[in-house]
Formats: C-alpha cells, sequence, structure tokens
C-alpha cells in the first residue's frame, strides 16, 4: 500500500477543562455541591472560606452565594489580590480586648471548680453544683428548644430484622430456640411476612440436632405475638387472626370479625356484601361496624417500622411576593462561601519562571476558574428560576390546578441558552415557595388541548383528578370514563386512557377498588 499526505478541513469540537469544570458543577445538588467546594479548598491552598466579618465590613467575597433582591443582576468580580491586612489588624486587637476582658472571668470559673468537693453528698442537687454552662449549651437561651431528633444518626432508628431480634434476645430463649429465632427473623420480607418456607429454616439450623418443624413453628408463633403483631406470617388471613387475638375479649364484634377474616376473606376481597351478611347473619349496618374493626388491623404488619431514612432538601433559590411582584433570590446559606487568598495571591511574581511560581500561579488560576464557574452556576440558576416563575405565578397564586404547561425548549429559548444546559441546571435543584419546597423539574409537564383550543398542564389535570375523586361519593365512586367526561365538560378533552394513566401514576386505585362496602 502506497503512503501519500492528504489535507483536509473539518470541524472539531473540543472541551476545555474550564467548560468541563462549569458543566460538571452545573448538574451538582447542594449537598454534592458543598462536597466539591469542600475537596476544591482541600487541594488548592490559594482558596480559603470566607468568614462572616469580611461580610460585614463589604467586601464581597463569595459572587457564587450573593442575594439577588430584584431579579439577581450579577456583582463584578473583586479583586482577587485585594489585601485584607487592616481587617486582620483591627480583628486580632478584638480578640486581645475580648481576651483581656475574659481572663477575670476563666479565673473565677477555675476557681469555683476547684471548690467542688471530691465526695457529694447523696442529697445534693447538679444544678447547685454545675451551671451547665458546656459548649453545646452556650449558644444562647433558645436550647432548651432544639430539635433534639435532627441530631440523630439513621443508625438509631435500625430497621425490621433489628427490632426483632432485640425482641428475641429480651424472650429468654434457649440456644437452640435463638438459632431458629434468628433464622426465621432472617426470612421475614420488609411487609412482615416469611418469605421462606419451614423446610428452609429447618435447613438453615441444621447445625442443631434434629430441628423438626413443629420447634420452628412453636418460635415463630411466638414471633407473631413481637412488635408489630402478626409479623412473621404466612399469608394475610394468619397475620389478621393474630391482630384480632390480642384485643381484649369484650370487643365489640370480635368473634364476627374473627369468622369473616378465618372463613370468608375471599368473598371480602371480592366485595359480595349481600354474601357476607347472609352467611355471618348480620344487617348492613351491624356489618359496617365489623368491617371497621377489621380495617382497623394492618394487612402489613412490616410497613411499621421502616428503614428508610429522611432525606432534607437544601432549597437553591427562595420565591417570595413583596409588593404584588413575585421575587426570586438565591439561598445565600445553600453552599460554603470562598474566595481567593489574597496573601498567597500575592506571592505570585509575574517574571519569575521557577518552579514554586509556576506551580502557585496553576493553583491561583485555578482557583480563579472554580469562583468563576460558581458564579455562572448561580447566575444560570438565578435566570431559569426567574423564568420558571414568570411562566407559573398562576401557581404560586392559585395553585396546582392552574399550573401552566411549560417544556425545557421554551425556558432554553427565553434565556438563550442549549436545553441540554437547562436540564443539567433543573436536576436536582429546589425551590422553595410559599405552597411548599418543589424541584425546578416539577414546573415542567406536558400539556392537552382544550375545547377551545387553549393548552392545559397535565400536573393541572392530575390535580383536577385528585380533586374530583376526594369530593366523589365513597358508594358511588367516578368511573375513569365518567371523570372523562367531566373534565370535557370543564372544557378539557382528554381521553378515558389517559385518565386512566393519570390516576395510576398518583398511585389512585380503580372506582372498583374505591367502592366503599358500607
Amino acid at each position: 500500500m502506497k503512503q501519500s499526505l492528504q489535507l483536509r478541513l473539518g470541524q472539531q469540537l473540543t472541551m476545555t477543562p474550564q467548560l468541563q469544570q462549569a458543566i460538571k458543577l452545573l448538574q451538582l445538588s447542594t449537598l454534592e455541591l458543598r462536597t466539591e467546594i469542600q475537596q476544591a479548598l482541600d487541594s488548592n491552598w490559594m482558596l480559603e472560606p470566607a468568614d462572616e466579618l469580611d461580610d460585614v465590613d463589604g467586601g464581597e467575597l463569595a459572587p457564587e452565594n450573593a442575594r439577588s433582591e430584584d431579579h439577581g443582576e450579577a456583582k463584578e468580580e473583586p479583586d482577587d489580590a485585594r489585601g485584607d491586612t487592616a481587617m486582620d489588624t483591627q480583628s486580632e486587637s478584638d480578640d486581645g480586648a475580648d481576651t483581656a476582658e475574659q481572663e477575670p472571668a476563666a479565673e473565677e470559673r477555675t476557681a469555683e471548680q476547684s471548690d467542688i468537693p471530691d465526695d457529694l453528698p447523696l442529697d445534693s442537687d447538679w444544678n447547685d453544683i454545675y451551671d451547665g454552662s458546656t459548649s453545646y449549651s452556650a449558644s444562647g437561651p433558645d436550647d432548651d428548644q432544639r430539635e433534639t431528633w435532627e441530631n440523630r444518626t439513621a443508625e438509631s432508628g435500625g430497621g425490621l430484622h433489628e427490632h426483632l431480634l432485640w425482641q428475641a434476645q429480651l424472650a429468654h430463649f434457649s440456644a437452640r430456640d435463638m438459632a431458629i429465632a434468628e433464622a426465621i427473623i432472617d426470612g421475614v420480607r420488609d411487609d412482615g411476612y416469611l418469605g421462606i418456607s419451614i423446610a428452609e429454616i429447618c435447613d438453615a439450623v441444621a447445625d442443631e440436632d434434629g430441628v423438626e418443624a413443629d420447634e420452628v413453628e412453636a418460635v415463630r408463633h411466638l414471633i407473631q405475638r413481637f412488635d408489630p403483631v402478626g409479623v412473621a406470617s404466612l399469608d394475610p388471613r394468619e397475620s389478621l387472626l393474630v391482630q384480632l387475638d390480642q384485643l381484649p375479649e369484650g370487643t365489640p364484634w370480635l368473634a364476627e370479625a374473627r369468622l369473616l377474616v378465618d372463613r370468608y376473606l375471599d368473598l371480602l376481597g371480592s366485595r359480595q356484601l349481600n354474601q357476607l351478611t347472609r352467611k355471618l347473619r348480620v344487617s348492613q349496618a351491624e356489618f359496617g361496624e365489623i368491617l371497621d374493626l377489621v380495617r382497623s388491623l394492618d394487612p402489613r404488619p412490616g410497613s411499621q417500622i421502616g428503614t428508610a431514612t429522611a432525606e432534607y432538601v437544601i432549597p437553591d433559590v427562595y420565591v417570595r411576593r413583596e409588593r404584588g411582584v413575585w421575587r426570586v433570590e438565591l439561598n445565600p446559606d445553600a453552599a460554603p462561601r470562598i474566595r481567593v487568598n489574597s496573601y498567597y495571591a500575592g506571592l505570585v511574581r509575574r517574571g519569575d519562571q521557577g518552579s514554586d511560581n509556576a506551580t502557585m500561579r496553576q493553583h491561583l488560576q485555578e482557583a480563579r476558574w472554580f469562583i468563576k464557574s460558581l458564579k455562572s452556576r448561580n447566575e444560570t440558576l438565578l435566570k431559569v428560576a426567574e423564568c420558571i416563575v414568570a411562566h407559573q405565578q398562576a401557581f404560586l397564586e392559585h395553585g396546582e390546578e392552574a399550573m401552566k404547561p411549560l417544556v425545557l425548549r421554551e425556558v432554553a429559548e427565553e434565556v438563550d441558552m442549549h436545553e441540554s444546559t437547562i436540564s443539567r441546571i433543573t436536576t436536582q435543584k429546589y425551590m422553595y415557595t410559599p405552597r411548599g419546597t418543589f424541584e425546578f423539574k416539577y414546573f415542567f409537564s406536558s400539556h392537552v388541548h382544550t375545547v377551545d383550543g387553549d393548552e392545559c398542564s397535565a400536573t393541572s389535570i392530575r390535580a383536577r383528578i385528585r380533586r374530583l375523586i376526594a369530593e366523589e361519593d365513597p358508594r358511588k365512586p367516578l368511573s375513569d370514563s365518567k371523570l372523562a367526561e367531566i373534565l370535557k365538560n370543564d372544557g378539557i378533552d382528554v381521553a378515558r386512557r389517559t385518565v386512566a394513566k393519570y390516576r395510576e401514576s398518583m398511585s389512585i386505585a380503580s372506582s372498583n377498588e374505591r367502592k366503599r362496602i358500607a
């Protein structure tokens, strides 16, 4: 094959590291952004956190967290090399004065602590000796109202298996029965039912000599009385019967409820009202009381103890109404404030070609790019939030049924950005409004044409369906066809299958399942 030289002309898009960093910061959530900023602070000595003293003194050190009072005009980036010598000197002198004032108090506290005897009387009051001024209690007078649940870790609650094992350890089982109990608890599903057979449990404790099915059943019956009652049952019938057995014998209609669950649970599932009243020999009113007793039971006992921990959302922007105008502002506490260290930045010399100076120059450039990327991220976030609020003012004033249809392309055209950028900036970003905290994605939905040619948001249609079902007669629930007819009379032309799709997306049962027997 003959070698040759060829000249080709083409275009190629190359993403610089700075552009890649800016795109990465766009799609980070608030918690992820905090982690990214902390990593940047740890790896780049040119960056430092901005303290509150600098903000009071007028220094704009964190343009990425600037509050927007009137639809957020971005402020100019400060000079990175600006010195804070006067401020530092003043703060040091203030700290010295405070220390001098606090020294006598510290000596008095030491003297008081030295007066505490080693052996205290049994009837002594702790408050007479200890004033309670710890690092935890010195923050202010409102500490008594502190929400203690905020300090709890995710591991403190435990799950269903840990809850059952804890009760098994208190049940004074023998070593043999404890091994069986552990095997049973390991086989319990999250809904509380036993997910393995008795034979599998016998095989799981094969180390014990001659474990019989009767022994496993005996231990299982004890576990069924643990909290929550009915756990480790084989089916709903068994679980409900165990729960009924725990009720006092004087409970009204207890015997009829046991008969209903034990023999006629299938008829109850198929809603055979006439057959049930005839077999139980009760009137419809009496059957309603029996049914209320059965409804007070839990068919999924394991769901009472969940393993999922609450995830707290930090809003990225605040939306509030001032003098009739909806205003958007960034959350100043969403991310740590950072700046370029003026001392280290002043050490960089332009003419020096040494390795140390080159390293400092590189870190300074990376720090400036990082701050610029943060500023660009928040400017984009603010622009998109303002655009969303401008489109969805009716929702903010009247609720979900007034939601307007909105797609990413419309916002991208308004703010003059690419649709992929809007998709990144609206993912895992949250907006605090008077109606609650919502993800940016919540305000985007497809549209359905109305009878008069306008468009209606899918979110608005779901809200209307939810309201109609909430207001329906439980004895005669609205079918999907009836819901579609009501919506059409309101001017929304939507098919029955579309109503069914929206209803199922909201986890609402069909009309047959919603129908109340009594």
